[in-house]
């Protein structure tokens, strides 16, 4: 009777188990379904206004000048033998001193981190990566190739091919999220975590789907999971969705003096205008669902988030939450008025909390490799 009774709950256990995974995946697919209507009828919308400009785009074929700024540091190159990948990035400071290693998040490149580039050289070694996919590094084909231990991976060994076994890690919403996972996966690497606008991953997975405003913010994520029909979208109207993300007072950056200069705003229409330039991004997006949840959880080494008020996609109560996960020192600074775009937006406050988070309990010597 005793036996029957266990196989009766294990039964049970599987069963709900697959309900929920089955609840799990019709809700994932049935917001997608919701959300690409909303997009279509968009397009549509832009066809009867703009039927000629709808369909133009232009690939730009040279890039602009602030992307030789030799202020920012070098374009260098490092082919990982595991993977076979080049990967791009851009270094500044002398060899020798303490990494600095930044992750951009979507739609970014290793641009992103111009103003930290120029801040921390002077004692740091500062590398700015193009990720997987993204700019000048390599962009295997296939979505399989952009799993996220896959791009964790990448952290790992990039760090090491610099000659280095520990580093101070810098990342911004998707670059946050791969900080995050690397820190929980090899916290004997990380020194210290900076994380800009992206909860902890358990955080953002918990919190989207017990909160229906959350669940809107990250519709997009819903959308990216289509082939081929997102990247289209986004070259309509000459790429007029990133232009949008970047500088519209809904989801832009709010500051002045510190808005993309035309420059800057043409140095990302030159990267993902690129044939084949936005897939290796978004599939980042259709492998997001096939880690979580994880199975380690706790992040060992000291955290500052830093969170942009006005963050259009991500709700401010995810950042208080994340602390809920770190087993050392935590600082959350919320920053006022500030966009999603942190790091672009308000400089020169970003700058000073990650100095004032470095300097804290750490001596000078406690910097070195």
């Amino acid at each position: 009777m005793a036996r029957l009774l266990r196989n009766l709950l294990l039964f049970t256990v599987r069963v709900t188990l697959k309900i929920r995974v089955l609840g799990f995946w019709a809700l994932v697919y049935s917001y997608c379904a919701f959300y690409t209507c909303i997009v279509l009828l968009k397009l549509l919308w832009s066809i009867i206004r703009r039927p000629l400009k709808t369909f133009q785009w232009v690939i730009r074929e040279n890039a602009p000048a602030c992307l030789n700024d030799t202020s920012l540091g070098t374009h260098c190159y490092v082919r990982i033998k595991e993977s076979g990948l080049r990967f791009h990035y851009v270094a500044a400071g002398e060899r020798g001193k303490p990494l600095m290693l930044f992750l951009h998040g979507f739609p970014e490149f290793w641009f992103s981190w111009r103003y930290q580039l120029r801040e921390f050289k002077s004692e740091f070694r500062v590398v700015a990566v193009d990720m997987r996919g993204y700019g000048e590094s390599d962009v295997p084909a296939g979505r399989e190739h952009y799993r996220l231990d896959y791009l964790v991976t990448d952290v790992k060994d990039i760090v090491e091919y610099l000659g280095y076994n520990r580093c101070f890690l810098v990342g911004h919403d998707w670059g946050g999220m791969i900080a995050w996972l690397f820190a929980i996966h090899y916290p004997e690497m990380v020194n210290k975590l900076i994380v800009l606008n992206c909860p902890h991953p358990t955080v953002f997975t918990d919190y989207t789907l017990h909160h229906p405003s959350q669940l809107m913010k990250s519709s997009y994520f819903f959308f990216f999971q289509l082939s081929r029909f997102p990247e289209f979208m986004f070259t309509i109207n000459d790429f007029k969705a990133i232009k949008y993300l970047f500088t519209s007072q809904t989801t832009g950056i709010g500051r002045k003096g510190c808005r993309l200069t035309s420059e800057d705003m043409e140095s990302y229409m030159y990267v993902f205008s690129q044939p084949g330039a936005l897939t290796g991004p978004l599939n980042y997006y259709r492998n997001a669902f096939s880690f979580l949840p994880l199975k380690q959880q706790e992040v060992k080494s000291p955290v500052l988030l830093l969170w942009g008020e006005r963050d259009a996609f991500l709700e401010q109560e995810m950042a208080e939450i994340s602390r809920l996960y770190i087993k050392n020192h935590f600082r959350l600074n919320i920053i006022s008025g500030a966009s999603h775009w942190l790091q672009q937006d308000q400089p020169d406050i970003v700058n000073t909390l990650i100095w004032t988070f470095l300097k804290e309990g750490e001596s000078r010597k406690n910097y070195r490799n």
